[in-house]
């Protein structure tokens, strides 16, 4: 009997033994480091970018030894703050009372879609603390690539009691205050012009300039990021707009904006040239010509419009305004050419400016023949309008009119004349001022141009009053161009298609040259459009 009592005695320490261990090991607190013992090494889930985007990262989000559970809310929310702070969205799920299923898939898209490159956070004053629940205030700090200061947010953190420990009630505001109620932060961005080259106001150049071959870096752009909160449209945060620090052009916005749409609908290729008459600065340049820089550059024969040039030889040779010439509806020069006047008008007897204002082919080849011989014509052009070799932006020749046809073909701009429009502007501009100068696009005119020359003040002061004509009475007087305008139209007949079509004249204080390749008439087709153009001013 002793015997069995003592058996029964060894077996009830046995299982008490084994039910205390048992315990030991399934207590809460088991995974715990004893005071002195340093836990195991915990597990961590590295995200790589071949994650997909939106999901969990996979594996255990347990380490093999436990790390022990807050006892405080304090100590909860400081390591949840931390391990925020540190990208361990394992160790963040973990501390979360219920977490969604893309908990993890929501920080990393908010991260990648605004481009946090760095998150500080510091956890703040307690807000509230009993039994059950604590809310703390935290700071946070976000670096985002494109922007220079950073995105300072405050916000609040939620926790309670759950099963004997502290978690984290996650909401996706706890993120950002801007994500409560399906809220979200988009990021956008603004593309801005930011041209090398900008007009004289310091301005862009205006859109579809048709100037890009003449200056360089006119689509030059920066783009400006800002975060925006929908559905407010409230911005959060911009990034500041770059100043515009491009050099500064001679071109004027309002008035290359005025060239360029004045070219819009023209048919064929075309150019416009603008100069402030006193400086001579280029102010616009339109060109569809596709032939490199041919508004400069280009040779073309300018057909009537070089009866300024011509007009100019004829009064300087003792012509006056009023000097009264024929103009039949032909003319042939003594055992020579045969000249017309469009459409066979004949004008009977007119006088100069008249004979200008009609462009009578007949009256200018008749006059040059008797007056502008030995040369006399091609040293106008050359030595007063710029018609040689010379450097600078334009372009002009003009041979010396060895025979009596040549001669006079060349004066009215047929034959060995050719000229780009920037030089038939120049030659407006000439007129307008009464002195030839090159045209520049700089503030300080290179010293190796050639010098200005000074036109005679009667030649100048005539030339003004005949080119006036021309808009009210003449050739340009249904073109609609506005008052205060003065110009001469032209139209070239060249031998590989229709004929050039020409308008160059001043307005107030700018010169200009429209030119129309191949498109007929000039007062029927370019005086319009340096209408349309000089409206727009």
């Amino acid at each position: 009997m002793r015997r069995k009592r003592l058996l029964a005695l060894i077996g009830t320490a046995v299982t008490i033994v084994v039910v205390s261990v048992y315990g030991l090991l399934t207590a809460p607190d088991a995974g715990r480091a004893s005071p002195g013992r340093t836990p195991g090494p915990t597990r961590e889930i590295t995200l790589t970018d071949e994650e997909p985007p939106g999901q969990a990262p996979t594996g255990p989000l347990v380490s093999p030894t436990p790390t022990p559970a807050p006892a405080t809310p304090e100590a909860a929310a400081a390591r949840y703050v931390e391990a925020w702070q540190a990208g361990n969205l394992t160790a963040m799920a973990a501390l979360v009372a219920d977490p969604p299923a893309d908990f993890a898939g929501r920080h990393l898209d908010f991260d990648r879609d605004l481009r946090v490159s760095s998150l500080s956070l510091t956890l703040g004053e307690t807000l509230r603390e009993d039994a059950a629940a604590a809310e703390f205030a935290f700071h946070g700090v976000r670096r985002m690539e494109g922007f220079d200061d950073p995105w300072e947010f405050a916000s609040v953190l939620h926790l309670a009691r759950r099963d004997d420990t502290w978690k984290v009630l996650w909401t996706p505001e706890t993120m950002h205050p801007s994500l409560r109620d399906g809220g979200s932060v988009q990021r956008t961005e603004t593309t801005f012009r930011r041209p090398a080259t900008l007009t004289r106001e310091g301005e862009p150049f205006p859109r579809h300039s048709r100037a890009d071959r003449y200056v360089s870096g006119l689509e030059g752009t920066v783009t400006v990021p800002a975060l925006v909160e929908r559905p407010s449209g409230r911005e959060l945060l911009a990034a500041p707009v770059p100043p515009l620090d491009g050099r500064r052009s001679t071109i004027s916005r309002p008035v290359q904006a005025a060239a360029a749409r004045a070219l819009d609908g023209v048919g064929g290729p075309a150019a416009i040239v603008a100069l402030d008459v006193r400086s001579r600065q280029v102010l616009a340049v339109a060109d569809t010509l596709d032939e490199g820089q041919a508004a400069f550059t280009g040779l073309y024969p300018p057909g009537s419009t070089f009866k300024i040039v011509t007009a100019a030889a004829l009064l300087r040779a003792g012509l006056t305004p009023d000097t009264p010439l024929p103009c039949p509806a032909a003319y042939t020069v003594p055992n020579g050419k045969g000249f017309s006047n469009d459409g066979g008008a004949d004008h009977g007897t007119v006088t100069l400016t008249a004979a200008f204002a009609f462009s009578c082919n007949t009256t200018f080849a008749q006059q040059t023949y008797e007056r502008l011989g030995g040369g006399r014509l091609a040293a106008e052009a050359a030595d007063r309008f710029g018609f040689r070799v010379k450097p600078g932006l334009s372009t002009c020749r003009i041979g010396r009119g060895e025979t009596q046809d040549e001669l006079t073909t060349d004066a009215i701009g047929q034959n060995s004349v050719l000229a780009s429009p920037l030089c038939m502007a120049e030659v407006a501009a000439a007129a307008a001022s009464g002195v030839w100068r090159p045209a520049v696009m700089t503030d300080r005119p290179d010293p190796d141009l050639p010098a200005a020359v000074p036109l005679d003040d009667g030649v100048a002061t005539a030339l003004r009053a005949m080119m006036a004509a021309v808009v009210t009475e003449g050739t340009a007087a249904r073109a609609g161009l506005p008052p205060g305008t003065a110009g001469k139209t032209g139209t070239a007949e060249v031998g590989d298609g229709a004929s050039h079509a020409w308008f160059v004249g001043y307005r107030d204080s700018v010169a200009f040259a429209v030119f129309v390749r191949h498109g007929g008439g000039g007062g029927a087709v370019a005086a319009p459009i340096a209408a349309r153009f000089l409206r727009a001013l």
